[in-house]
């Protein structure tokens, strides 16, 4: 009995890991020095080859074990429907009319238009320019799908296609989320429908494009929409449930903004003080109930935030009316010939000033960035010490509590530069070792388990492992740690960004002369 309990404690611990790698790659356990094999498909699918039956039954009993009934039951259906697809995508994905190295470089680039990254560069720009209105809608959207769709996926921990048969392609670090449903997909459409929005009224109210241009940018966001939303079909992310329902979201939150958008402004300029003692607990509220996943996802930590990015946005609106500062400075014009012609030297002028903008007002969020995390990380871990000496502190799953460490390590999970800007992570661009159109293999990064009986690690510290291959092929366990202050520190430092974006910088341009609005 001893026996078969270490051994199914193994399966269970090395078996939840999201599979990447070959399956020609082992795992030692450092207890029993025995290769425990780490399998080339998904987390819920084991090659029989390699264990029977009765073991692959095994490995679908965790999840029924770990989640509720009901979270279990709905992950079963998706997971059946995942297994038939996945079947479907390969078959696709064989057909030489549909795959094409020109298309894989397509589709995988072009993937980058509907994440969260993508759309995060450009928010600061909103309010620095003075489209305060386009930047709280663009917020308001993309943090609702963001949301939405980590919730679900780490409600329901339904998997990504099955690899084999399918060949997946991804840019970053994406594949390490679960599947159901497709965050890009939900994405795409809404920012689709928003921005359409945006240009019908344009051209319908203000006059202000001719129908031409209307015309082509409805074509264009279509185009885009429709790239985004197969092009996680054609690389072998998603399935086509993951995908409809995210379509789905997609309407539906934009939908909500459409309904609700003029009552929420209203509310945050007439509420006064209920606006800050509505809209903090209820950040905080979003945090802590997201659920618990089966493994160690970083869908929580976008939902962090995006939530935190809404709270700032939320509050710098409030203050602005509340004090004043939006008749005052806000409006506010940056220097220019208004209405005559304008020369070389006023365009030049121009630019340089607008460059001068966006560099300050990066690198102000750069700073504060770093000096809030390490003050943060500095004044939190003692004080949730201190607290839970007479309190019992709310605990996340794979965050380890303050009272197992006495440090926080100068990197952990929130990095210094803001992820909105993080463009090497953009860039980093992984492949399931299978010959694909693409040629040659590639080797890529694997979700991490839990330590023995999800305890912490013999320094106290909880984990997360991913399997990284070496140049000399080799492959080794690389750590990733998370610790309870990143939680609260990730809300206050992204809500300070959205504060500084969305008021301080506008103001600060506006009283150094600048201006804010380009005309």
């Amino acid at each position: 009995q001893e026996s078969h309990a270490n051994w199914f404690r193994g399966i269970k611990r090395f078996v939840l890991i999201y599979t990447h790698a070959p399956s020609s790659v082992t795992f030692h356990d450092e207890h029993t020095h025995n290769k425990i094999p780490i399998l080339t498909i998904h987390h819920d699918k084991l090659e029989h080859s390699q264990l029977g039956r009765t073991d692959t039954q095994h490995v679908e009993d965790v999840y029924e074990t770990e989640l509720p009934w009901w979270r279990a039951t709905i992950r079963a259906r998706i997971l059946s429907s995942v297994k038939r697809e996945s079947q479907i995508l390969a078959r696709m994905q064989a057909r030489e009319c549909i795959r094409h190295p020109w298309l894989d470089l397509y589709f995988l680039y072009s993937s980058t238009l509907g994440t969260h990254t993508f759309f995060m560069i450009g928010l600061p720009l909103t309010f620095f320019f003075g489209y305060e209105e386009l930047g709280r809608g663009l917020v308001i959207v993309l943090a609702s799908g963001v949301y939405v769709a980590s919730f679900l996926k780490d409600l329901i921990c339904s998997p990504r296609p099955l690899v084999p048969p399918v060949t997946r392609l991804t840019i970053g670090t994406h594949h390490l989320e679960y599947g159901f449903p497709s965050t890009h997909s939900t994405n795409s459409v809404s920012m689709a429908l928003f921005i359409t929005g945006y240009v019908r009224r344009a051209y319908f109210q203000s006059v202000a494009i001719s129908s031409s241009i209307y015309y082509t940018s409805c074509i264009i966001l279509v185009i885009y929409a429709v790239t985004v939303v197969f092009g996680r079909l054609y690389t072998g992310m998603h399935s086509f449930i993951d995908c409809a329902v995210g379509v789905f979201l997609g309407v539906i939150i934009w939908g909500g903004y459409v309904i609700m958008k003029e009552a929420f402004g209203n509310w945050l300029a007439t509420a006064h003080w209920i606006v800050p003692l509505t809209m903090i607990p209820i950040c905080l509220l979003l945090v802590h109930y997201h659920p618990h996943p089966v493994d160690d996802c970083p869908c929580f930590e976008d939902a962090i935030a995006f939530v935190s990015v809404l709270l700032g946005i939320a509050l710098s609106r409030w203050h602005s009316v509340y004090s004043g500062v939006d008749e005052r400075f806000l409006s506010s014009v940056m220097p220019g010939p208004q209405g005559a012609a304008w020369t070389l030297e006023d365009t030049v002028s121009w630019w340089t000033l607008a460059c001068a903008k966006v560099t300050i007002g990066i690198l102000v969020i750069f700073v504060w960035r770093i000096l809030a995390k390490s003050l943060l990380h500095l004044v939190l871990p003692p004080l949730f010490r201190l607290l839970a000496s007479s309190f019992d502190l709310p605990h996340r799953r794979f965050y380890t509590p303050a009272t197992d460490y006495q440090h926080m390590p100068v990197e952990s999970s929130l990095r210094p530069i803001p992820s909105f800007i993080d463009l090497p992570g953009v860039l980093e661009v992984s492949a399931i070792r299978e010959r694909s159109a693409l040629g040659g293999t590639s080797e890529v990064k694997r979700r991490g388990a839990k330590s023995n009986n999800d305890s912490p690690s013999a320094n106290g510290e909880n984990y997360s492992g991913s399997e990284l291959k070496n140049s000399n092929g080799s492959y080794q366990r690389k750590e990733v740690r998370h610790y309870d202050a990143d939680v609260l520190t990730k809300v206050v430092v992204y809500a300070g960004m959205a504060i500084l974006a969305a008021e301080g910088l506008p103001v600060t341009f506006a009283l150094l002369g600048w201006g804010v609005k380009p005309y």
